[in-house]
């Protein structure tokens, strides 16, 4: 297969008997593990009101994780862009970039993060900030442009600084903006995959080159499990499911070890739309993964491979991106 960078989307879970101090320690031991196995970056995505997830914080897990780290690039996967003023976003990525010169991205999303009752304590009388993502894009641009010094309010740390940024989608909309502005796009296919194909297909014939990118640049993130055989590696699906049922109805729960499927998956309607999600879910040994991986990078044309690992063990889940690495970098 070719060979194309290796990264990793982390969220900082909190498993079964575990508390949000663990999931934080743990995110850092699968940024190490990343690190020394060679992946391009690591990102953490913004979540908020979610009790299993410890990752809310984002800007201030993404410096803990730089400093425990040397190489590796440590990036948001996304900052929600309409919960907070392109300003102090500015300011915040400055001050992580002048703390860790060369290895902090910046990728952007429109959506909550959370429910609506959340988004409006975090909004507060803002509920249409969303409508305005591209503008905000574009205003953060320009904080961190050396341009914008002649500003009567100018960013700093920030201004002039060379942070990457990249546009997040999770469906056609935003493919539409990456493209006007010429940024890389990362699509969420490990939870929305049904759009994928559309919208990186949107997004190649619509770019348009800038300063930042001459040409198209796609990150797909999609869900991996990997174990020593493909039986091992299916048990560990089993969690994963069990995670989509509780986002599905609403009944979350920390991330269990499961032996078995849970019994919500033989609903026929639930199994239905479990396996919608998980249609860019890749699972199985080295070898499996190298064919069913190298299947999928030669047919969507990527640039870079972003992987989520939902496992409860974590010796196991770094074992899983040990024998990813395998099968896509060596």
């Amino acid at each position: 297969m070719t060979k194309i960078p290796l990264s990793v989307l982390e969220l900082a879970t909190v498993i079964d008997g575990g508390n949000h101090q663990l999931a934080i320690q743990n995110t850092v031991k699968v940024a190490q593990k990343a690190e020394e196995l060679g992946y391009k970056r690591i990102w953490m995505a913004e979540h908020h009101n979610m009790e299993y997830i410890a990752s809310s914080a984002t800007s201030v897990l993404i410096g803990h994780v730089a400093g425990k780290t040397n190489s590796i690039r440590v990036g948001s996967g996304g900052i929600m862009l309409p919960n907070h003023s392109p300003l102090v976003i500015a300011e915040q990525f400055g001050t992580l970039e002048n703390m860790y010169p060369g290895r902090i991205d910046l990728g952007l999303g429109r959506a909550p993060g959370s429910d609506q009752e959340t988004a409006y304590a975090l909004r507060r009388n803002n509920m249409d900030a969303a409508q305005n993502f591209p503008q905000d894009v574009r205003q953060l641009q320009k904080y961190l442009s050396a341009e914008n010094s002649d500003a009567k309010v100018r960013a700093f740390p920030g201004e002039g600084l060379d942070i990457p940024l990249y546009i997040l989608g999770s469906s056609t909309d935003s493919a539409y903006l990456a493209a006007e502005l010429g940024l890389p796009y990362a699509f969420a296919a490990h939870f929305a995959p049904a759009q994928f194909r559309s919208a990186i297909s949107i997004y190649r014939s619509k770019f348009k080159p800038s300063a930042a990118l001459e040409k198209p640049y796609v990150i797909a993130c999609v869900n991996v499990l990997a174990a020593d055989t493909d039986e091992e590696a299916n048990v560990l699906l089993n969690s994963l499911i069990s995670l989509i049922i509780g986002i599905l109805t609403n009944t979350r729960k920390p991330l269990r070890p499961l032996e078995k499927v849970p019994e919500a998956y033989q609903i026929p309607e639930v199994k239905n739309a479990v396996n919608n999600m998980l249609a860019c879910t890749f699972v199985g040994s080295q070898e499996t993964l190298k064919n069913s991986l190298g299947t999928f990078t030669e047919d969507t044309g990527i640039d870079e491979l972003m992987v989520a690992s939902h496992i409860y063990d974590i010796d196991e889940k770094l074992k899983s991106f040990e024998i990813l690495s395998k099968a896509i970098l060596v």
